[in-house]
């Protein structure tokens, strides 16, 4: 290390003249010293204040200039190093160098400039403020040929991707088309896997994934998907999963969805069906995932389900239930309950007899599956009495809510079993599926309901409760006193931030359960008429007629 001190010395003294022999023989000193022992010459270099002399040395026109790179970025391979080369100013010159036309300028400088930033998003910030991106992205088109190269873009484009201030820049490239073209020319698993690194990231940008379905990556995906699918090897399995996981991102965008929909008449979409029945549980997967996502629209869903789709879905199901792979269990279910949004299609799915495959995984205790079947449900008897009936009454469903409905750990699908719930009574208006809901111990957890933080699941609620004061009273009235539903009525009707429609419902709430001795009593101790009076002069309308009736009713009875 004496001998790298005079070496360092002498490149102080010469440095003013970067095309001098002795700084280029100080320089391959400086490179060897820093492959044999790079922590120890790091800190020599730096206590010798030779960093800001190096800015100098990175001539565009110097000879010198590569090894000034390499040495830089052999340098902030240590961490330690990393900040003082950037006090040094050395970052706006590297970027300078990438506009050479030298091969190993700009190998060594993209060298330099990834490991200064390694790691620290304010310094990869910094790079795409300073245009870096648009620069990289030429490189890759002049020089694709260059292995080296390309992957040093390839490592830049992964690590600058995962910014979103990056996104912007790159949509504003020709990045989809350059990196689909360098991807059909790969033939090796590592290289492809490089540009999938990339592709991902980027595809979560809306704009990009058009760009990418534009460009014929979709194309190149299937051809993955063809050539893996019966492999057996690791990377096969890798490589299929990667590109069919991508394959599904793509279609998250609005725009890019519809482009490979194609009214239903689309390549793309015709293929993407067939993995459904495949027996890769990978593909499995994805075909379901990727028919939730077309299902994002109303025109989609109906000619989808006009097309024979749930069946597929349903067959896929049925091997699962004995199978029992979770996420293409979720996933199949996610695309039913998107099936079901559309009123026409409803009618069509339970004669498709969906709600009965569905009801087999009753039993799952997974709660993404549990959540799914829920939404599933739910969707499917929005305005089907005779479904909200059937299912209403069917005691080992309701059961299975009233216990989920207390699944604190998981709140979504506590959430989702509340509004099935209340779903089931509301859509039916039955008195059966009143009593099966009272039977099984639903009411006091449709009280709780009233109370949540949504108001959607607030209104749900009061309706259902609505019903079943009107529909059975009687069999209600012990459920109501223990649930202590006459003090949250008072507290929503109190409470200057509920909704109108929340004051309204609660009002109806209160006339339907006069009718009971103990709540009638409990309403009159409660001081309700000062609370409804005050409501008369409601802004909104609805609200102040209902309260003129409601204090009439409340004063009646007193």
């Amino acid at each position: 290390m004496d001998n790298l001190s005079d070496v360092l010395e002498k490149l102080k003294l010469s440095s003013t003249d970067s095309t001098s022999d002795s700084v280029e023989s100080c320089l391959d000193c400086l490179l060897k010293a820093l492959i044999n022992n790079s922590t120890e010459a790091s800190v020599k270099i730096q206590e010798m204040g030779v960093l800001p002399l190096l800015p100098t040395l990175l001539s565009p026109q110097s000879s010198c200039t590569p090894k000034v790179a390499n040495i830089i970025a052999e340098m902030a391979k240590n961490e330690f190093m990393r900040s003082p080369c950037v006090e040094a100013g050395l970052i706006p010159p590297l970027i300078e160098l990438l506009n050479s036309t030298d091969q190993e300028v700009l190998l060594q400088t993209g060298r330099a400039l990834g490991n200064i930033c390694y790691d620290s998003h304010s310094l990869q910030a910094q790079l795409i403020s300073m245009g870096v991106i648009p620069t990289l992205v030429k490189l890759l088109g002049v020089h694709s040929h260059n292995t080296a190269l390309t992957e040093m873009c390839l490592i830049a484009f992964g690590n600058l991707a995962e910014l979103e201030s990056s996104k912007e820049q790159f949509a504003s490239t020709n990045i989809a088309e350059e990196l689909v073209r360098l991807f059909q020319k790969q033939t090796e698993h590592e290289k492809k896997e490089m540009i999938f690194e990339v592709l991902a990231p980027l595809a979560e940008n809306d704009v990009i994934k058009l760009q990418l379905v534009e460009a014929g990556l979709v194309e190149c995906l299937l051809e993955v998907v063809a050539q893996t699918v019966d492999g057996d090897r690791e990377e096969d399995v890798a490589q299929l999963k990667t590109a069919s996981d991508l394959m599904v991102l793509l279609l998250l965008g609005d725009e890019s969805m519809q482009k490979l929909f194609e009214g239903g008449k689309g390549s793309v979409f015709q293929r993407v069906l067939s993995w459904i029945p495949s027996h890769n549980h990978q593909l499995q997967l994805a075909g379901a995932l990727a028919i939730a996502n077309f299902a994002r629209n109303d025109g989609n869903c109906i000619h989808m389900v006009d097309t024979g789709i749930v069946q597929k879905l349903l067959e896929l199901l049925d091997r699962h239930i004995v199978e029992g792979n979770v996420t293409v269990q979720h996933a199949a279910l996610s695309a039913l309950r998107n099936l079901a949004i559309p009123v026409v299609n409803k009618s069509k799915m339970l004669s498709a007899g969906v709600a009965d495959v569905v009801l087999k995984f009753l039993q799952s205790e997974m709660p993404p599956v549990q959540f799914k079947l829920l939404g599933t449900l739910r969707m499917l008897i929005d305005t089907q009495v005779e479904a909200a009936d059937q299912l209403g009454t069917n005691v080992k469903l309701v059961e299975r809510l009233v216990e989920w409905c207390e699944a604190k750990d998981h709140a979504g699908v506590m959430g989702e079993s509340n509004r099935l719930l209340s779903a089931l009574i509301r859509h039916s208006k039955s008195k059966e599926v009143v009593r099966t809901v009272i039977q099984a111990g639903g009411v006091k957890h449709l009280v709780t309901m009233a109370t949540s933080e949504h108001m959607i699941m607030q209104n749900e609620a009061l309706v259902a409760l609505g019903l079943i004061a009107a529909l059975d009273l009687v069999a209600a009235e012990k459920d109501f006193v223990g649930a202590d539903l006459v003090a949250v009525l008072h507290k929503l009707l109190s409470d200057d931030r509920s909704a109108p429609e929340i004051k309204y419902n609660s009002m109806i709430l209160i006339c339907a359960v006069m009718g009971s001795e103990p709540l009638h009593k409990e309403v009159q101790s409660r001081a309700f008429i000062d609370v409804v009076s005050k409501l008369r002069s409601h802004e909104n309308k609805t609200v102040s007629h209902q309260a003129s009736l409601t204090e009439q009713r409340l004063t009646a009875q007193s």
